[in-house]
């Protein structure tokens, strides 16, 4: 016998073993589905030995960076704008409405003279006319401050987000913007100028070139200017004495009423036109769609189905 070899003519290293690895499986039919669990009755809410230390924060539904304790950075610019502009065009609205009211009533005041002239008016159809002058002149103005007030901010706010995104700055400072809008007289000659620069912004034009005002701007500048006469001269004529110069008041007032609701109505225009240009993804805008049917797309690639599925 060789050394190292044993009496079956193999070596003396052990025998090779291979790897064979079992894998049981149910025969396909062979089994029923699983038994589902039996539904219990619904015995009412959960109760707990103790108060329990879990649970939410006891606010209204917001998101996750407004809940106390985690960090937030505070709302963006682009949606301080949509808020603003949103909240300025909804006083500008409403601004209109009232504003077309008091016109309609100092018309009907005189109308109601005309007819002074010839015949008796009825008292409750004259104290029915004063309350209407009366009410509307004193909402109108108080709605335009508001309105004035937010729509203020709304310029400062998209004077900002312009200058940003067209890689500029602010062309005058803001304390400029209030003389130029809020003085009388004043305001005929800066407002449109300021209005034309963000305009100018926010179209994305050279900062070099000078601005061109639009249609738009053109529009409201004008509607600005006759709207501030009017409100001047109605102040001035009330101050005469006389009969023909009431009658002449009530004209003018009609008048200062119908151009500030005109005036409403194009600053609300402008306010939504420069808002979609500087932020233009607006919720509201935005309409959900859905699927209906496609057509001449290529079908979906399955793999191919185990033969040990049962289904």
């Amino acid at each position: 016998m060789h050394p190292g070899r044993h009496g079956n003519g193999q070596s003396g290293r052990p025998p090779a073993r291979h790897h064979v690895r079992w894998i049981a499986t149910v025969p396909p039919g062979v089994g029923g589905a699983r038994p589902r669990p039996r539904r219990r009755p619904y015995t009412g809410p959960p109760r707990y030995p103790f108060t329990p230390r879990w649970g939410f924060p006891n606010l209204v539904w917001r998101p996750s960076t407004a809940v106390p304790g985690t960090s937030t950075g505070g709302m963006q610019p682009a949606q301080r704008l949509r808020a603003t502009g949103r909240n300025a065009g909804a006083l500008l609205i409403t601004l209109a409405v009232l504003a077309g009211i008091a016109a309609l009533s100092e018309v009907w005041r005189y109308v109601l003279l005309l007819q002074s002239r010839t015949s008796a008016l009825s008292p409750g159809v004259v104290g029915t006319s004063d309350a209407f002058v009366l009410t509307f002149a004193l909402m109108t103005p108080l709605m335009a401050l508001l309105a004035v007030g937010v729509t203020l901010w709304w310029l400062l706010v998209a004077r900002t987000v312009a200058a940003e995104q067209a890689g500029q700055e602010v062309p005058r400072p803001a304390w400029q913007v209030f003389v130029g809008t809020l003085v009388p007289g004043v305001n005929v000659l800066l407002a449109g100028p300021i209005v034309a620069e963000l305009e100018h912004a926010a179209l994305r034009r050279p900062a070099d070139q000078r601005p061109r005002p639009s249609r738009l701007v053109l529009g409201w500048w004008a509607t600005l200017a006759a709207n501030v006469v009017l409100a001047v001269l109605t102040v001035v004529w009330r101050l005469r004495d006389g009969v023909q110069a009431d009658a002449d008041g009530v004209v003018l007032s009609a008048l200062t009423d119908a151009t500030a609701a005109g005036l409403a109505v194009v600053t609300a225009v402008f306010v939504r036109r420069i808002t979609r240009l500087l932020s233009p993804i607006d919720a509201e805008a935005a309409h959900l769609r859905r699927v209906v049917k496609v057509t001449g797309a290529p079908p979906p690639e399955r793999r191919p189905r185990p033969t040990t599925s049962v289904r």
